[in-house]
């Protein structure tokens, strides 16, 4: 622990120097030795965990719909197609709520969307209980989903802009992590509420177990600093300065003084205002790629298998859905895939973690590749227990789930989200990573609402194949447009373009 007399303040030099300088700065001792590493700051540490909270909601809210489905199939008697919509509501309302409501942090500042989707977020999720037919269950999963969108973007941001260039990658993702926590959880309490409360309406129970964490996280959220790095692109270097002073506040106190400069990457970016065209320019068209299309094939396999983990469960190795003659065996065997569900999802967490630790060492590039490719083997691996039956059966099925939950967890569902955050100019960082949430959205919701659909035409093994594939093609994409932004100070990108070719990452001047 650092005390008065053990650390000094490193002053700014007379022409100033840029915010995330300031972040990155580290204290020295007496003897002119610095620190191994940046200690972070009480709000620089809430930020963090009011962020870590929103993904935990995502994991929860969107994978514990697998276990309420098909109790809400049942009280409503919706179709197979309807079933597909309500899979799909929420990962639609994720897809406008990340390019719309996401994109406008450009615009009106991290901090204040930070608020406003949480205030979406919990008002959608208190009247959902309280829905008495399919089209006010469709609007309200729908506007859940516009919430953790406009998270997407705006949760990576406000960390990685708040925080030091070394540890960013470990700390994003740490953040991540808890979407797998929340997978998990949804599939828990799911389980726990089946068990307890076993009639149709248990799945408004669970729903409502979210609201008054939900209403704890909004009020956290209004008492945090806004972005001053987003407040120096827009040209109020005062007001940057005294949101640099308060995220950096900390006993003793450094630096002592922040005067803040422009640096080269903000006043080329002045030029780039938020704008959807500006991805597509050739100066941004690479990191748009990279940034997007991976994700896209990511999300085809991970909502796929996640939301109907349970789907196919039961129809692999419980009771199948004909075999259901009442209520009682619809839960029953809702709580039989429930549990696989929950075993299986484990594995995310194990994942994130290897994730965690391997990101800033390995590189985001070489784990989305591999974790792309274990992804396939994963799914190759399930794919094969069509041939047997009994208990090889149940084998395969759960080991290639189990595989393909660890590697996209180490790789693509990981760093795809790292990388759309990192690889964007800060005027247009939340366009870019809105636009990429996005579009990879578009295949989750694809997936949500054609699964159910083609796991009844085409069966459980060729759709397993097309995801094979879409994993290889996952891999092929991120490396032929590789960008490696591992440790790189994010008030660079714009100023220079950082291509990995073949080996370490080079920095190639504009």
């Amino acid at each position: 622990m650092i005390n008065d007399r053990a650390a000094v303040a490193h002053d700014a030099p007379p022409n100033g120097k840029a915010v995330q300088e300031y972040i990155d700065e580290r204290p020295t001792w007496p003897d002119g030795t610095p620190l191994p590493a940046v200690p972070m700051t009480a709000m620089q540490w809430r930020i963090w965990s009011l962020a870590a909270a929103g993904k935990f909601f995502e994991g929860f809210v969107v994978f514990m719909t697998g276990v309420a489905l098909p109790l809400i199939a049942r009280q409503f008697e919706i179709s197979s197609a309807q079933n597909g919509i309500v899979g799909a509501a929420s990962l639609f309302g994720i897809l406008i709520g990340a390019v719309g409501l996401g994109g406008m942090s450009d615009y009106f500042g991290r901090k204040r969307m930070f608020v406003v989707e949480m205030i979406i977020f919990t008002a959608f999720l208190v009247v959902l209980t309280a829905c008495t037919n399919f089209l006010s269950l469709v609007i309200c999963l729908f506007g859940i989903g516009l919430a953790l969108g406009c998270d997407y973007p705006t949760a990576h941001m406000i960390i990685s802009e708040s925080i030091p260039s070394t540890s960013r990658g470990r700390l994003v993702l740490g953040a991540f992590a808890f979407q797998a926590v929340g997978a998990l959880a949804g599939t828990g309490v799911g389980y726990l509420v089946l068990s307890h409360t076993p009639d149709l309406d248990a799945w408004r129970v669970m729903y409502a177990t979210a609201i008054l964490p939900a209403l704890a996280v909004t009020v956290g959220r209004f008492y945090i600093v806004e972005s001053a790095n987003w407040l120096a692109v827009r040209g109020s270097l005062e007001r940057a300065e005294k949101a640099a002073a308060r995220l950096l506040r900390r006993k003793p106190q450094y630096p002592e003084i922040i005067k803040l400069r422009v640096h080269a990457a903000h006043l080329h970016a002045a030029d780039q205002r938020p704008s959807f065209a500006t991805l597509f320019n050739k100066n941004n068209r690479r990191a748009t790629i990279l940034a997007s299309v991976p994700w896209f094939l990511q999300d085809l396999g991970t909502y796929g298998i996640g939301i109907f983990t349970p789907t196919i469960l039961a129809a692999a190795v419980g009771n199948g859905a004909d075999h259901i003659r009442s209520t009682s065996d619809l839960i029953a065997n809702d709580i039989l895939a429930a549990k696989g569900a929950a075993l299986i999802t484990a594995l995310l967490i194990v994942g994130i973690a290897f994730a965690v630790l391997l990101t800033d060492s390995v590189g985001r590039i070489k784990l989305q590749v591999f974790g792309f490719i274990g992804c396939a083997a994963g799914l190759l691996l399930a794919s094969f227990s069509t041939y047997v039956g009994g208990g090889s059966k149940i084998f395969l099925i759960f080991a290639g789930f189990m595989l393909f939950d660890f590697m996209t967890n180490l790789g693509p569902n990981a760093q795809t989200y790292l990388l759309a955050g990192e690889v964007f100019p800060t005027a247009i960082r939340g366009s870019g990573a809105g636009f990429a949430a996005a579009f990879a959205k578009i295949g989750a919701v694809a997936t949500a609402f054609l699964f159910p659909i083609l796991l009844t035409a085409i069966g459980t093994q060729y759709l397993l194949y097309i995801l094979v594939v879409t994993s290889l093609l996952g891999a092929l994409v991120t490396w032929r447009f590789r960008i490696e932004t591992t440790g790189v100070n994010l008030d660079n990108i714009g100023a220079t373009e950082l291509v990995e070719r073949s080996a370490p990452a080079v920095a190639v001047a504009t």
